[in-house]
Formats: C-alpha cells, structure tokens, sequence
C-alpha cells in the first residue's frame, strides 16, 4: 500500500495547482477537513495542506499561462536530472527542468501520451498516506496502457501485474523494491472514452464516499462518476473540486486492509 516509506518510484508528493488558492483552500477543508499552511512569504503563495498536524498534500497558484487547475504526483526519483534524462530519451516531454529548493531537487515532465507528471529528489515526502482522508492509491489513464508501462518501468522501474476488470486489464503497479502486494501504489487503466484525456488522478481514501460524493456537490464541486462499488477494492467515486482539478475518492474495502 502506498505509505511514507519512500523508495524509487514510490509516489512522494502531491500538489494543486489553482487559480484561486483561497477558494480551493475554503472547498478541501469543507470536503476533507484539510487546513492550509503557508510555506512562508517568500514561497509565492505556495503551502501546505495537513491533517491532524500532518502534510497530506500542497496548494500553490497556477504559474503557466493559460495552465489548468490540476493535481500533480511527484515519484521519487534518486536522481532528477538522470531522470530527466532518461525521460527525453524515451518520448516524453521536460515541463520544468531539475530545480533544487533547500536539499530536494525536482522536475516535471509529461510522458509520451500526455499524461503530466513529476518527479522529487528527497527523502522527505508526505507526512500521512492510506488513512481517511488522505493520498492512497494514483491512477494512471492512458490509450495504450503497455506502452505506458514501458515507459515508466524504463524510469522507476515498476513492476505490474494484471487484473481482470469488467471490460479491461487492470496494471497493477509496484516499486521494485520488496514484496509485490505491499509495494504497490497506483495502477493504469485504459481511456473508455475518446474524450478523456490522458492523466494521472489521485485517489484519497474516505471512512463514506457517499458522504463525501455530497459534500463536492453542496461546496460547488462536479460529480464525475457517482459512488459505486468495485469488488474486491471498494467504493469509489470521481469528482472535480469548482476549478474543475479532477480526483477521485475510495473507501477501501475492509478485507483488503
């Protein structure tokens, strides 16, 4: 399961990017009960989200022109700029080059099929992942899912293994590091739909996803895909907050803890 133990390939952090900081702050504390941390004067409205006294995610203002408001997963890599590298070499795109900020360097890139992404250089990550409320699965939505693979396998070198979905093969994905089961962090899925765009969307574990659908709706949020249930995983739901930055929810099921 994800956590905040960190090897390569482990996502490390999470961030939204928003144009208007104060609103997107306002709908995750109604949605979450997340509050906002800035990361001082000089960080250009950059900060922290945390829960119970822990980082579980951050929020910064839109920097690019004519950017959308969007969640971004950072993995971590053991080298930012060898994965930059490694990054132009196989197809994809460099966003913003390797950058150190105090002792962590990171980069971001989008891959071969557009999905956007981004990579830290550090030990030091998220503070809490895999309890109510916070990041505990990433997904990856693509057209072709084995290249895909490929791709991000030549950069972390994950592991996957195939499950059986109605309609599809679900890639489940895991560091290399370790057992299998426990090692693994997100998967990637086909695009069921020729107007979806190629992505990665961050789940956040719930205690009621139902509860939690309702709240995104009273706040100004969009629902995407109404809670249902998924078996052997639990229920989920996808949703955007009102800049329209897409996630989705899971309250996981209990035999799967």
């Amino acid at each position: 399961m994800l956590g905040t133990d960190f090897r390569t390939g482990s996502p490390i952090w999470i961030d939204l990017g928003s144009p208007d900081t104060q609103a997107a702050t306002a709908f995750y504390h109604a949605v979450f009960g997340w509050e906002f941390v800035s990361a001082g004067p000089e960080a250009g409205g950059y900060g922290y989200f945390q829960k119970n006294g822990g980082t579980v995610a951050a929020l910064g203002p839109l920097t690019e022109a004519e950017a959308r408001s969007a969640w971004m997963t950072y993995f971590r890599t053991a080298d930012a700029r060898a994965t930059s590298r490694a990054v132009t070499d196989a197809g994809g795109t460099v966003r913003a080059e390797p950058m150190a900020i105090g002792d962590a360097t990171f980069a971001q890139f989008t891959d071969p099929q557009g999905a956007q992404f981004a990579v830290l250089q550090s030990d030091k990550g998220l503070q809490r992942a895999s309890e109510d409320d916070t990041l505990v699965w990433v997904e990856l939505h693509v057209g072709d899912p084995d290249a895909a693979v490929g791709f991000y396998r030549g950069l972390f070198g994950w592991r996957t293994e195939p499950m059986q979905a109605p309609g599809m093969t679900y890639q489940v994905l895991s560091v290399a590091e370790g057992d299998q089961q426990q090692g693994s962090f997100g998967g990637v899925a086909p695009l069921q739909d020729a107007r979806e765009e190629a992505r990665w969307v961050p789940y956040f574990a719930v205690a009621d996803a139902d509860a939690l659908v309702t709240a995104v709706r009273d706040n100004g949020g969009t629902v995407l895909m109404p809670a249902a249930n998924v078996p052997g995983v639990g229920r989920i739901a996808w949703l955007a907050d009102p800049a329209q930055a897409v996630f989705a929810v899971l309250r996981p099921d209990p035999r799967q803890a």
